[in-house]
């Protein structure tokens, strides 16, 4: 069991087989967000700081390179600037004002879908099934990749997700309405996006192992889920009863669930349809990573401690540390912050919290 490859140690840690010792500094839990990479060179002296490099990340899950959403994409167009914002449209067809120094969310204004027509128009347009285009790299070069560097494969990704990528094309309160007056609208939106994907990772399945899919939906606020269990069940439960189907077809270990928020109402009721890993359990939206083990034992839990301790104090660095090692010793944990790291988080705090987690990581390792 000792020296597993990266992704063997990756799946047998989030499904709860023995292993070496847990990943460390994998996903977005490790990695900086905005200033905060420019602001840790400025601070620690170290003008090409590398965070992976300089503390020794594990290899990740590697992704293969696929047009999941819309395709080809919108024109981007710059709408409007001023000496701090930006207004301008993606490629995904998404108004959005931003920020110059990416240091805070985008101001969401306006999306590519407002009624059943525009719907219809983009499904043929931009979301067709069985486009070979939508496969951005050679996949046996891929596959070769990924068997020389012993990493674990994951399908889906940011933006994709049963609720979330049918928001990006409404806009959050146009779905949430939407369900209500349109609901054949909003199913058939989570059909045929799911019934692209999986046509997108059968391709994949016919060159390589499929060892994680990855489902992005941030649904959730400090209230708890944007929809009732009822519309979950209703609209959503539907595909992933699908994407578990897959799951099974294909010998895929892992399933999980990327929301930020408040996710109690989630967790329970997905199990129940193949996921089986979950993430970030943002802290100050009430999660507590401790509680969701005892709760959920067969639970691979990703991330839960609070990115805001890394501006905060030594005590509370100390007290995400604890948290870490006390979930490391559960198992099926992977430690990790509950979000990208913010611009405000000190270096020296971000020092201490990485090389403590890691200590605890490695105590007893031969």
């Amino acid at each position: 069991m000792n020296g597993l490859a990266p992704g063997e140690r990756l799946v047998r840690c989030l499904t709860g087989v023995p292993i070496d010792r847990a990943p460390f500094g994998v996903g977005l839990g490790w990695q900086p967000w905005g200033d905060a990479l420019a602001n840790w060179q400025r601070d620690s002296g170290i003008g090409t700081l590398d965070p992976a490099e300089c503390f020794g990340y594990d290899l990740g899950f590697a992704i293969p390179e696929l047009h999941s959403g819309i395709w080809p994409p919108f024109e981007t167009t710059l709408l409007c600037e001023d000496d701090e914002t930006y207004t301008a449209r993606d490629g995904r067809g998404i108004t959005l004002r931003n920020r110059r120094d990416g240091a805070s969310m985008p101001e969401w204004l306006d999306y590519p879908v407002h009624t059943p027509d525009e719907w219809r128009s983009l499904k043929h347009e931009r979301l067709q099934i069985g486009d070979p285009t939508r496969i951005a790299e050679d996949l046996n070069a891929f596959a070769r990749r990924v068997r020389a560097s012993g990493e674990a494969v994951q399908v889906g990704a940011y933006p994709w997700g049963v609720f979330g990528s049918v928001r990006d094309l409404l806009g959050v309160e146009a779905l949430l309405v939407a369900l209500y007056d349109e609901p054949e609208m909003v199913a058939d939106m989570m059909q045929h996006l799911t019934s692209l994907w999986l046509h997108l990772w059968e391709a994949v399945a016919q060159v390589v192992q499929i060892d994680h899919i990855h489902i992005w939906e941030d649904m959730s606020g400090k209230q708890g889920s944007l929809i009732s269990p009822h519309m979950i069940e209703r609209f959503m439960m539907p595909q992933y009863a699908r994407i578990a189907g897959f799951a099974r077809a294909h010998g895929v270990h892992v399933i999980s669930v990327d929301s930020d928020g408040d996710c109690s109402e989630l967790v329970p009721l997905m199990m129940r349809y193949g996921v089986n890993a979950f993430m970030p359990f943002e802290v100050q939206a009430g999660n507590d990573v401790r509680v969701y083990r005892a709760q959920y034992p067969s639970l691979g839990i990703y991330g839960g401690l609070d990115k805001r301790a890394l501006s905060a104090n030594e005590a509370a660095v100390d007290a995400e540390i604890a948290r870490a090692d006390e979930m490391l010793k559960g198992g099926r944990y992977i430690a990790a912050f509950d979000h990208l790291i913010p611009p405000d988080a000190e270096w020296k705090l971000f020092k201490r919290a990485a090389e403590g987690i890691k200590a605890c990581i490695y105590r007893g390792v031969s």
